[in-house]
């Protein structure tokens, strides 16, 4: 009961549920007295729904067991939101150094606001994902996240932190040329996180055909193989729209992952540190 409960309603509890409530936090006024100390509390919740799931449903049980990597990929999840947050708080300032007044639509409804800056943010971040796999100083940085050998939840938050910077900059900076409001920006900097969880999650989850237009586990575990080029596939963060038209999408139904599928296999001793992968990227 519970397993079927997880499989289907697992993904709309994450996508509509926890989003639906940052959205209504920041309609109502309520989140406004607590700072930022709210949207941590959401993602601490989805963080650990993440983590319940996999536990019930896991995809592939030994991913749930850490390689050595659970305080590296912690260190990398801290400090990648922590920038997302100080990037939020920077945005007074930043739009204050764009001319004119935007021609953000404030009066359409806040969802509608947020599904707008969604989908421009994801055209921004997929265009840069796919250049960080042609492009060898990006697909240095981007190799970060490619070394790891499982997939589970904190798998998405875990970035070198100036490339994560590269693509929130792609995806952040055409909604503050035509005035993207703070609160629609918070909405946002919740809804990446939760779909980096829901995209590497160990969780054996439905979404039916939404598997062919949403970036979700299913179809991201095909970018994550080890071999050039074969895993240069599936780029968006949140559709794979830009898949279809940039026909980089592929998906087998009958393929079946482990470790042994996972990480580079032209470079398989890829340094496994924070403080080292931090550093890989700039040396020779």
């Amino acid at each position: 009961m519970i397993q079927n409960l997880v499989r289907y309603a697992y993904v709309p509890f994450m996508l509509l549920g926890v989003n639906g409530a940052a959205m209504a936090l920041i309609t109502s006024g309520t989140a406004d007295g607590w700072g930022k100390a709210w949207l941590l509390g959401l993602l601490a919740t989805a963080v650990a729904c993440s983590f319940a799931a996999e536990r019930v449903l896991p995809y592939h049980d030994p991913w749930n067991t850490p390689l050595d990597d659970g305080r590296r990929d912690t260190a990398h999840a801290v400090v990648n939101e922590t920038l997302t947050l100080g990037s939020v708080a920077a945005l007074p300032l930043l739009a204050a150094l764009i001319p004119g007044d935007g021609v953000w639509p404030t009066g359409w409804p806040f969802a509608v606001q947020v599904l707008i800056a969604i989908l421009v943010a994801d055209a921004g971040i997929t265009l840069v994902h796919y250049a960080s796999h042609k492009i060898g100083w990006l697909w240095r940085l981007h190799a970060v996240h490619h070394s790891v050998k499982r997939c589970y939840g904190f798998n998405g938050l875990m970035k070198h932190p100036v490339h994560q910077s590269l693509e929130t900059a792609a995806g952040v900076t055409p909604l503050l040329l035509v005035g993207l409001p703070l609160n629609v920006a918070t909405a946002l900097a919740l809804a990446v996180a939760v779909q980096l969880l829901l995209q590497h999650s160990n969780v054996d989850y439905r979404v039916g055909p939404l598997k062919y237009v949403l970036a979700l586990n299913e179809g991201h575990r095909f970018h994550h193989l080890k071999w050039a080029g074969i895993g240069d596939v599936n780029f968006g963060l949140f559709t794979l729209v830009w898949d279809h038209a940039l026909r980089t999408y592929s998906y087998d139904p009958a393929r079946r992952f482990t470790s042994d599928d996972l990480g580079m296999a032209a470079k398989p001793q890829y340094p496994t540190t924070y403080l080292a992968q931090l550093t890989e990227p700039f040396r020779r």
